[in-house]
């Protein structure tokens, strides 16, 4: 499999899993498991948040932003890990984690990939 092969495909999970993973969260602080506060949006905006504003990144396929992604996503698998601890959101919990490590992979995949396939165009291109 090709450099270019292996970055298209690893950009498509991770598109993908951002995607899943934003749904997700919006269905589980809305619908699913609202916090017991009555500000469950609030809860919903501090982790939904963050992930926006990597979402034109994400879309658009520069490498490096999938990198920072990738550390991001580590502060929310330390959140799902505990969740997933708990009985009545266990369920919940593990889904995240799937989630996550998804996106995690695929990004960190796709950044190394694609920049290596970048960095190959550019010694081409001065060839």
């Amino acid at each position: 499999m090709t450099l270019e092969a292996k970055a298209r495909i690893s950009g498509q999970i991770t598109r993908i899993s951002f995607v899943l993973l934003l749904i997700f969260y919006t269905a589980r602080f809305l619908w699913l498991a609202p916090a017991s506060t009555g500000n469950f949006w609030v809860i919903w905006l501090v982790y939904l948040l963050p992930l926006i504003g990597f979402t034109p990144s994400v879309l658009s396929g520069k490498p490096r932003p999938h990198a920072w992604l990738c550390f991001v996503l580590l502060i929310y698998f330390l959140g799902a890990v505990v969740t997933a601890t708990q009985p009545h959101l266990a369920l919940y919990g593990w889904i995240e984690v799937l989630l996550l490590v998804t996106l995690f992979n695929g990004a960190m995949l796709f950044a190394r990939w694609q920049s290596q396939w970048n960095r190959a165009q550019a010694e081409i291109a001065s060839q």
